[in-house]
């Protein structure tokens, strides 16, 4: 016995399948369009970042005390000079804590008693970011060995750094402490922005701070496919709603 969808096949007197309009179509393509970037850019910040809360004023003006900042993860062996980084050592309780990197292995970091100028490898390095110029506090010299990093505050003069501990491993940190670099503030909504680069340390030669992560376009990514979504919604809504008016007059 044939089936009833056999019976029906090539029926000439068949109801035809409605079409459909070719508005509801490009809703569709842009509806879909928009979930995947609003969930693709979503699925890259949350799998490749953190949120920190900035608990102290050790990194002011760059971060202040309450901030939440997002940091790339990083297991530290990109770690470069100019960094602000997210980093937890042992030896110096084991809180997380942020600071910025102002040497790596190889190089030998000093401040003078004198102008109390930062110097790497005998040059003056410039900082622009600080809370205070010439503000350097107590003067020291160090050789940072080989897979390990000196960092410091850029509020000097209130942070607790590598000069605080410079009994222990002169004051450094090994690179694989390192957790997140930190690339943008998200709260306070006042101060949300990514984090600015620096130039200081290209008088040493070598790598400046490490590029930008994905950051910025995953989150374009998630404003521009939330706005297509919702202006696609609020299109199809007013259309149907004028449809249903021309129907009733």
């Amino acid at each position: 016995m044939s089936s009833v969808a056999e019976r029906t096949t090539g029926d000439p007197l068949a109801p035809a399948r409605p079409r459909r309009a070719p508005g509801a179509v490009v809703q569709g393509v842009l509806l879909t369009v928009g979930l995947v970037l609003l969930i693709g850019g979503f699925a890259v910040i949350a799998v490749s970042y953190r949120p920190y809360n900035i608990p102290t004023g050790s990194m002011e003006p760059t971060l202040r005390a309450g901030d939440t900042v997002l940091a790339r993860k990083t297991d530290g062996a990109d770690v470069r000079r100019g960094d602000v980084v997210v980093f937890r050592d042992q030896a110096w309780g084991g809180p997380l804590m942020v600071k910025r990197v102002v040497a790596i292995g190889g190089d030998t970091v000093a401040v003078a008693t004198g102008d109390q100028r930062l110097t790497v490898n005998g040059k003056p390095v410039d900082e622009p970011y600080l809370a205070a110029q010439g503000a350097q506090g107590t003067a020291f010299s160090v050789e940072v060995p080989t897979g390990r990093l000196f960092l410091l505050g850029d509020n000097r003069l209130g942070s607790l750094d590598s000069r605080v501990h410079l009994e222990v491993d002169g004051g450094t940190v090994p690179a694989t402490g390192v957790e997140a670099r930190v690339e943008a503030t998200v709260l306070p909504l006042g101060r949300a922005g990514l984090l600015a680069g620096t130039s200081a340390f290209e008088v040493i030669g070598g790598e400046g701070p490490a590029d930008p992560g994905p950051l910025e376009p995953a989150f374009w990514a998630s404003v521009v496919g939330a706005a297509t979504i919702l202006v696609t919604t609020a299109v199809s809504g007013v259309a149907g709603l004028a449809r249903r008016r021309r129907r009733t007059t």
